[in-house]
């Protein structure tokens, strides 16, 4: 407890001693630390993210210095390392999960003159704590379509990682934009509990297929779930998650959510650098570049292909929101009348399934 105690009261003393007015002037030189959940090899989640840190290094030169952390469970080693990169030097730590939660801000209250950013999640307790995510709902809602038009069973599936108000508002939207076009679908969700397990995400691919479920979708970071698509010889198709997944082109994988952050880890870093940085809470999506759909290939018939870049594209202009009354919540009460769309509020907290959807979210 005490070695913990002289931990927290060096690591104050160092925050105060290094970097506030740096922030307030531009500095010269910028290091940038990550913490990702998984692997950089993981093709999903943790990849994309790192790719944007590669963007960054590769924007700034020599000016921005970047260092990073793999696999950090969420909890008390994020804590750990977070304090680590702040004794390292780092001006900027990007946290990239929402288990950093916590941990970001504890550490944020040690450092305050070093900024914390967190990726999904909503808590800025300290002036140097900033929260960025994308709207991934809004790809949801594109890949709904395609699968409620490409079913044969009508049943479809859903792969969740964890029950966080993210995963629900995916969920949800790609039921709704599935059911719009196939009033007879069904919608199967497994929970998977992990970010990043192929073998857990693998048996949830398959617990679902063993349903007679013949379209994917999936919350969580691997490419397992396509790979167990791809052995039912084109019976079953899906979807890449958080980057392209292009090896499983032109099926299983038929588009994809892709995560683009390079252009948020530019912008932010460069406002470190000219001195204009300032605590913010960032949700974009497709309209900003943030949200990107992947190639839909010619596995997807020709007039689905253009609904699906049709909605795609409405979204880009601001002229279609995915989440627009008339819809209701599960036990059927109303939740946004004809023509509402949801407050962000609304669906930044969303604990609920909307109507048409069978079974309980875990608590």
């Amino acid at each position: 407890m005490k070695r913990r105690t002289l931990l927290a009261t060096a690591a104050l003393g160092l925050g105060l001693a290094f970097g506030g007015a740096a922030s307030a002037q531009g500095m010269d030189k910028v290091k940038a630390c990550f913490v990702y959940v998984g692997p950089i090899g993981d093709l999903g989640w943790t990849y994309q993210h790192h790719q944007g840190a590669l963007a960054l290094q590769a924007e700034y030169g020599d000016k921005v210095e970047i260092a990073y952390q793999e696999n950090v469970p969420e909890g008390a080693d994020a804590e750990r390392v977070l304090t680590q990169m702040a004794l390292s030097g780092c001006n900027i730590i990007f946290t990239t999960s929402f288990g950093y939660m916590d941990a970001t801000n504890s550490v944020a209250a040690k450092f305050p003159d070093i900024k914390f950013e967190h990726a999904t999640g909503y808590k800025r307790e300290h002036p140097n704590v900033s929260t960025y995510n994308a709207r991934f709902y809004e790809g949801r809602a594109i890949q709904g379509h395609i699968a409620g038009k490409m079913t044969k069973t009508d049943k479809i599936g859903y792969i969740g990682s964890f029950p966080i108000p993210e995963v629900v508002m995916g969920i949800n939207s790609y039921f709704l934009h599935a059911r719009k076009v196939n009033p007879d679908v069904e919608l199967s969700v497994v929970w998977a509990f992990t970010w990043f397990d192929p073998a857990k995400e693998a048996d949830a691919a398959k617990a679902l297929i063993d349903q007679g479920v013949d379209v994917i979708a999936s919350h969580t970071d691997s490419t397992a779930p396509l790979a167990e698509a791809a052995k039912t010889n084109g019976a079953v198709i899906g979807f890449g998650q958080a980057s392209d997944m292009a090896d499983f082109k032109p099926s299983p994988r038929v588009s994809s959510i892709i995560d683009n952050w390079n252009p948020y880890y530019i912008k932010r870093v460069g406002q470190l650098l000219d001195g204009t940085y300032a605590q913010t809470d960032s949700w974009a999506g497709i309209p900003e570049g943030e949200v990107e759909i992947g190639e839909i290939t010619d596995a997807v018939p020709a007039d689905v292909k253009a609904e699906a870049e049709a909605m795609r594209d409405a979204i880009a202009a601001g002229t279609y929101h995915p989440f627009t009354g008339p819809i209701n919540k599960q036990d059927g009460t109303p939740w946004l009348a004809e023509g509402v769309t949801a407050p962000d509020g609304d669906l930044l907290g969303m604990n609920f399934y909307v109507e048409g959807i069978v079974g309980d979210i875990p608590k």
